[in-house]
């Protein structure tokens, strides 16, 4: 989830009345492999991947289930994953390179 939905759900979170629990986050389920994929097509690269077939198999996947904090606050994050780190890998960027002159 990038910042500026962070921010602004919790902000809604913490000003709401709400009793039960919401959760925050990206309702976008994404893989690791899609993940970096993601992130190589953002940074105009490409790594070589390589796989351990014979370790334990972890989450395929993750995201958040955002039902009640639509149903709660008729929201939900507005920035894509690609969106946000696209904008947080121009900003790293950014960085890096006035940082080194």
């Amino acid at each position: 989830m990038y910042i500026d939905d962070c921010l602004k759900g919790s902000q809604m979170i913490l000003g709401g009345d709400a009793a039960e629990p919401v959760n925050l986050g990206s309702d976008e389920l994404v893989s690791i492999n899609q993940l970096y994929s993601i992130v190589e097509e953002i940074a105009g690269i490409r790594c070589e991947r390589s796989y351990q077939l014979d370790a334990p198999q972890g989450v395929r996947g993750r995201n958040s289930d955002n039902t009640q904090i639509k149903a709660t606050y008729g929201w939900a994050p507005s920035i894509t994953l690609a969106d946000g780190l696209a904008k947080t890998y121009e900003w790293v960027y950014d960085e890096v390179k006035r940082s080194l002159g």
